[in-house]
Formats: C-alpha cells, sequence, structure tokens
C-alpha cells in the first residue's frame, strides 16, 4: 500500500464557486477618476492581469479557472469570478479597502448594507 512520503503534507483543495458582487463604484463618477484612478485601484489588487477586449482580469482569462472580471452596470461595477469562498472574502476586502483609499468615500456593496 502506497502512502504520502514522509514530511510531505497533501493540501485539501476546496471547490472553486461562481462569486459575484456590485460595489457603489457608479459610471456617473468623473472622467478623471475612471481613466486614472480606477486603474490604480485595479493594479494594488491581488492577481491583476490586465484587460482583454477592455473587460478587466484578474488571476486568468480563461473562465474555467480561477478568475475574477468586472463591468460597469447601470448601478455600479460589478465583479463575476471563480474562486474559493475564503479566497474570495479575502479578494473583495482587499478590494474594498483599496478603493475606498483611493477613491476618498466608503465602497461597498449595497446589498449587503454596507453602504
Amino acid at each position: 500500500m502506497r502512502g504520502t512520503p514522509a514530511g510531505i503534507r497533501l493540501i485539501e483543495q476546496k471547490p472553486m464557486n461562481t462569486q459575484f458582487m456590485n460595489l457603489n463604484i457608479r459610471y456617473d463618477l468623473p472622467k478623471e477618476t475612471w481613466e486614472y484612478v480606477i486603474p490604480e485601484i485595479f493594479l494594488e489588487v491581488e492577481g491583476w492581469l490586465g484587460y482583454r477586449e477592455e473587460i478587466p482580469y484578474w488571476f486568468s482569462f480563461r473562465e474555467e479557472e480561477k478568475y475574477v472580471s468586472a463591468s460597469l452596470e447601470p448601478n455600479g461595477l460589478f465583479f463575476y469570478g471563480l474562486m474559493e469562498d475564503d479566497e474570495w472574502e479575502r479578494w473583495k476586502l482587499q478590494f474594498k479597502q483599496a478603493a475606498t483609499a483611493k477613491l476618498k468615500f466608503q465602497v461597498g456593496e449595497i446589498e449587503l448594507g454596507e453602504v
């Protein structure tokens, strides 16, 4: 019977789930904010890759793998992705904190009563 070699610990992989959040970063912010400040926030958050067809992506451009993408909707900046739940919660917090610091207003999810 074969086992795990001595000294090697197996890491339990948690399932990845579809994730989403809608932030109070609205389309009607000044043009300068969208051109300069928002891209700075994107750069600060873990996993930033860049834009593909004008859509920002983190971690992967492939939606079968761990990824996050964003789109600007009438009610705010919407994020959609595939990630483990615990990691998603940490990533969301990192994004909200970076956005709050750069935008100088409390960034959060309206649906959760954060703002």
